[in-house]
């Protein structure tokens, strides 16, 4: 909707603006000296998990991500607050602390914030950070030829949605929760050290064309996006996709959450499956992720020693497709 509505309105014409919105992309880049560009990003949501300290984590996560995907630094946030007036004010300090938690892993200083009185509590940052204008990395840029990398598994929307139902299992959560509560950081902070141009040695070199993170849109919606900004076609591999534990039971047992209905009844329409891919692992696909995974377009020669070296990180990468000229199916699914 926002899409849409946002498409209407009268655009400005600033040519500091190295990354608006005209691509769907991450964050929000503005040039300020030739060495020097803001990142600027902005999330928040409703509980995903009934602890609050938990919740704080993950919301502070999934904020920081986006700047993380244009290969940037995060340096400062601002709390952003909706709490019901009669709520425990306990509740709201363990969701600060836990938000503030990963600010200081994220080295991301937090200064200040804004609360309103709401009947539903909602929580997350605006972050703004910094990145060299000459490598900056959006969605746009990917090449046929290129690898397609992705770093974390999927399924936190499914089993969000168990968790609201009661009946997901105490080790999906905890597979789930350990995922939302990962920083970005070490997979950025290796595409970035070894980008081709940078003259860091002795970290290994790759071109890495175009990076996304994986998040409310689902891997399709975003995969979508990267095709569409870049001019190319995208061949996902369903096989290699990792997957959260107890992925694949939330969606048979039907626990699908409503983003995940309207990114298939969005973008579904520019994907061609390969016989053989079952009803669930295309439903999976399309699961809305919270502090998801980064998807990299990398080139070819490059994969194995990025994949490599984001494994010694800690970071575990996996090779889930390829950048392919543009056809006709915008993304194609194969087994």
């Amino acid at each position: 909707m926002l899409d849409t509505v946002l498409g209407k309105l009268a655009r400005q014409q600033d040519p500091n603006v190295l990354v608006g919105f005209d691509h769907a992309d991450d964050a929000g880049v503005y040039l300020l000296t030739p060495e020097t560009a803001l990142v600027q990003t902005v999330d928040f949501f409703t509980p995903i998990v009934d602890d609050p300290y938990t919740f704080g984590q993950i919301a502070a996560t999934n904020a920081l991500s986006d700047v993380y995907a244009m290969g940037g630094k995060p340096l400062t946030s601002l709390a952003l607050v909706c709490f019901p007036d009669k709520a425990d004010i306990n509740i709201l300090e363990r969701i600060l602390a836990g938000g503030l938690s990963k600010m200081i892993e994220a080295g991301c200083t937090v200064v200040g914030g804004h609360s309103i009185r709401d009947e539903e509590t909602k929580f997350g940052y605006s972050v703004t950070g910094v990145v060299d204008p000459k490598r900056v990395l959006a969605n746009q840029g990917a090449k046929p030829g290129d690898k397609l990398l992705f770093t974390k598994a999927l399924g936190t929307g499914v089993i969000a949605t168990a968790i609201k139902k009661g009946v997901a299992k105490p080790e999906w959560i905890e597979a789930a929760v350990k995922s939302m509560t990962t920083l970005n950081k070490a997979a950025a902070e290796v595409i970035t050290a070894g980008r081709v141009g940078t003259g860091v040695s002795p970290v290994p070199t790759w071109s890495v064309h175009a990076l996304t993170d994986i998040t409310g849109f689902g891997l399709i919606g975003h995969a979508r996006e990267m095709a569409l900004a870049s001019n190319v076609s995208l061949v996902l591999h369903s096989a290699p996709v990792p997957l959260l534990e107890g992925a694949l039971d939330c969606v048979r047992a039907g626990h699908i959450p409503g983003g995940l209905k309207a990114n298939r009844e969005f973008a579904e329409c520019v994907v061609e499956y390969e016989s053989g891919i079952s009803e669930e692992v295309k439903t999976i696909l399309f699961d809305p992720q919270t502090a998801g995974g980064l998807l990299i377009s990398v080139a070819a020669d490059d994969s194995v020693v990025l994949t490599r070296t984001l494994h010694t990180a800690g970071v575990p990468a996996i090779e889930i497709g390829e950048v392919v000229p543009r056809a006709k199916a915008l993304i194609r699914v194969s087994s």
